[in-house]
């Protein structure tokens, strides 16, 4: 027995020496991204967190130690701040009307360019990602063409009819569905690429053998192919709901925040709190209070369903 282990031991000597090269060949490679990391991303995230509990403005810029602990006292101010609680309830609106619509667009669409369109595919998918790679100020100029409510392509086609086109982004009632649906034909690309990628996946003779059973397109749909989804129905639902809970750019550019803190998001006023008034504390406690709805709504949604992908 110890005759045959010594070779088994001296054989894998050679073996523990390869690995524990390409470990360090592996941490050697990987530095320069860990540096950079830990400088722009991991410190000013913990700086932001010790932030929040201070009172740091902008007298403490040049010297940030001077800034007084405060404790919890900006985050109990938050709850009590009625433009904090409008960004939140703006927020949450954005997301529970937005999230499902633009996840039943983009799946419709890719139903449609995976099975029903057979000519000219290729330009529209390209048509429909083109908003995705398009400049947020090119998207603003265009929507408020629009939506003008003097000049704009609502309201000619509205007055060719006789009737009178609203002011939908000076409308407390109308601003946010406006901002809504171009959040949607914004983003409509991202999901129906991620979710053309999942019909592709679907293995051809499982939809061949629903058919033979007798399944129409519903059934089939129903059934086969919402199912067999669901993997990609989890990551895109959690990444659409991570980005629209940190909506910034629509209302930013398209509304600011108005009329009367109608469109006032979270990140919004987390923006105008930090870098327009220089509540850096303040704006500081509201970026975390996000942070854990994020992260609190993604594991709810994790759950939710991914036991139904198991």
């Amino acid at each position: 027995m110890g005759a045959d282990a010594r070779p088994t031991r001296s054989g894998t000597r050679p073996q523990r020496r390869r690995a524990g090269v390409q470990n360090v060949a592996g941490w050697l490679f990987s530095t320069p991204f860990l540096a950079l990391f830990a400088v722009f991303m991991a410190l000013p995230i913990l700086a932001t967190l010790a932030m929040s509990f201070t009172d740091f403005g902008l007298r403490n810029v040049t010297d940030p130690l001077s800034a007084e602990f405060i404790g919890f006292e900006n985050y109990t101010k938050l709850f009590q701040d009625e433009k904090f609680l409008t960004s939140l309830f703006n927020t949450a609106y954005f997301v529970v009307v937005g999230v499902p619509l633009t996840i039943a667009a983009g799946l419709v669409i890719a139903v449609l360019l995976n099975n029903g369109i057979d000519r000219m595919r290729t330009f529209f998918r390209i048509g429909f990602y083109a908003p995705v790679v398009t400049s947020i100020v090119a998207i603003a100029v265009v929507w408020r063409f629009v939506l003008d409510p003097a000049d704009g392509l609502v309201a000619g086609v509205a007055s060719e009819l006789g009737m009178t086109a609203p002011d939908f982004l000076g409308s407390e009632t109308l601003a946010m569905p406006s901002l809504i649906v171009m959040a949607i034909w914004r983003n409509l690309g991202t999901v129906m690429v991620l979710f053309i990628a999942g019909l592709q996946a679907i293995p051809h003779e499982v939809r061949e053998a629903a058919r033979l059973d007798g399944a129409g397109a519903w059934s089939e749909f129903r059934l086969i192919t919402v199912p067999l989804l669901r993997p990609t129905l989890l990551y895109a639902t959690v990444i659409t709901t991570i980005g629209y809970l940190n909506v910034f750019e629509e209302p930013f550019v398209m509304t600011n925040g108005g009329p009367a803190n109608s469109t006032l998001t979270v990140s919004l006023n987390m923006y105008r709190e930090g870098f327009n008034f220089f509540h850096m504390g303040y704006a500081s406690a509201m970026a975390y209070v996000l942070f854990v709805a994020i992260m609190g709504i993604t594991v709810l949604q994790l759950r939710l369903l991914k036991d139904n992908t198991t």
